[in-house]
């Protein structure tokens, strides 16, 4: 039997079951695809076939994209020091906290405890996106705070990535250059687009934003850099344009969530290695307790004084990692930084991250019931009660 079309088979199984038992138990289907991507890489044997790698890097983007276009920019200016404070904040204390703690006592290396904190800073634009999607409160203006504040966190683990490991190069310029280009040029050319080749059942659309993310990921691959900062500035710049067009976030979704998100979640349980994790256990457990404090120390006095009635959801949501907290870690391995053991604790801390602070939330804390009741003032940062 050709063993990749049967791992294609297991796949294509393993994506339907994901859908399937999250409409069941009412979770992130994320979530479960994570925990069958474990199972998938650890029990079955499966290998993530070259094509998967591909869609599921293309994904991350996508993904990263759509979060940006679901920005207000009028909650951005109106709740900027808000978003700065929880956004920041849910950076710089858990990067320097999971530095300290895998210098101090771990004892890593230097440079690979900076990757440690790196990895343990950011948010995953890609899981709060896809549970806020998934719970309709990317619609409602708490739902947009905290993708403001997704924003701000990443932006600062980017800055951080590029300031301490990446170097300058020719490659470098010419990647920020274009991207900077196709970001103005793009939403000033896309109703230009629109009105000649849109609403057609064949997407052009949809096919114009994937050719320029995948031209962002060629340039930073040869800068060895990442597309994921251009894609979400670019989904920021055309977030009116889909706030004019209200079909086209429908279709972007549809394309996203049936398509390039499945093997997003299951690549990322694939990478867990459940050997390494249980040799590797008490630096794991204590490494991921450490994220969790602090970014609990970080984001949950903010998101108690802006957001009183969702401070916790706001907080287990700024707390999860995946997308940029797997990029940081794989980019230590490829560079030689951390080792395989230690890339496997990292992977398994941000995919537990990924995990458990997002059930939690939709478990005992989601804000949907009130979401539906309740209109959030941007002006006050109150919650205003809506008679029915």
């Amino acid at each position: 039997m050709n063993e990749s079309i049967f791992a294609n088979m297991i796949l294509g199984i393993l994506v339907l079951l994901g859908s399937m038992v999250s409409i069941e138990l009412g979770i992130s289907v994320a979530l479960i695809e994570i925990f069958l991507g474990v199972i998938a890489g650890n029990h079955l044997g499966i290998q993530s076939p070259q094509w998967m790698s591909f869609l599921a890097g293309l994904a991350g983007i996508f993904l990263t994209f759509l979060a940006g276009a679901e920005v207000d920019t009028e909650v951005l200016k109106i709740k900027w020091k808000e978003s700065l404070l929880i956004g920041g904040f849910s950076f710089l204390l858990p990067f320097a906290g999971a530095w300290f703690f895998a210098f101090n006592f771990l004892h890593w290396t230097w440079q690979a405890s900076q990757i440690a904190g790196i990895a343990l800073s950011t948010t995953s634009l890609a899981v709060v996106y896809a549970v806020l999607v998934e719970s309709g409160l990317n619609k409602t203006d708490i739902g947009k705070l905290i993708m403001a504040s997704c924003f701000i966190t990443d932006m600062g683990t980017v800055v951080a990535l590029s300031i301490l490991f990446i170097h300058p190069s020719i490659w470098l310029i010419v990647f920020v250059a274009i991207s900077a280009l196709l970001i103005f040029l793009l939403p000033k050319f896309h109703s230009i687009f629109c009105k000649r080749y849109g609403n057609k059942v064949i997407e052009p659309e949809i096919k114009l934003v994937l050719a320029v993310l995948l031209i962002f990921m060629f340039f930073a691959e040869k800068s060895e850099s990442h597309a994921v900062l251009p894609a979400f500035i670019l989904g920021l710049a055309m977030s009116k344009i889909f706030e004019e067009h209200k079909h086209q976030p429908t279709r972007f979704r549809t394309v996203a969530f049936a398509i390039l998100t499945p093997f997003f979640f299951l690549k990322a349980g694939m990478n867990v290695s459940l050997s390494a994790l249980v040799t590797n256990f008490l630096p794991l457990v204590l490494l991921f307790v450490v994220k969790i404090l602090a970014k609990v120390a970080g984001v949950f006095p903010f998101a108690n004084k802006y957001a009183p009635q969702s401070e916790w959801y706001t907080t287990l949501m700024m707390s999860t990692g995946l997308t940029f907290g797997t990029i940081s870690s794989l980019y230590g391995l490829n560079a030689g930084i951390i080792d395989k053991a230690q890339f496997s604790v990292l992977v398994g801390v941000v995919v537990a991250s990924a995990v458990i602070p997002t059930f939690i939330a939709q478990k005992w804390f989601s804000p949907r019931e009130e979401a539906v009741k309740d209109n959030f003032d941007l002006q006050s940062g109150s919650v205003v009660t809506t008679q029915e």
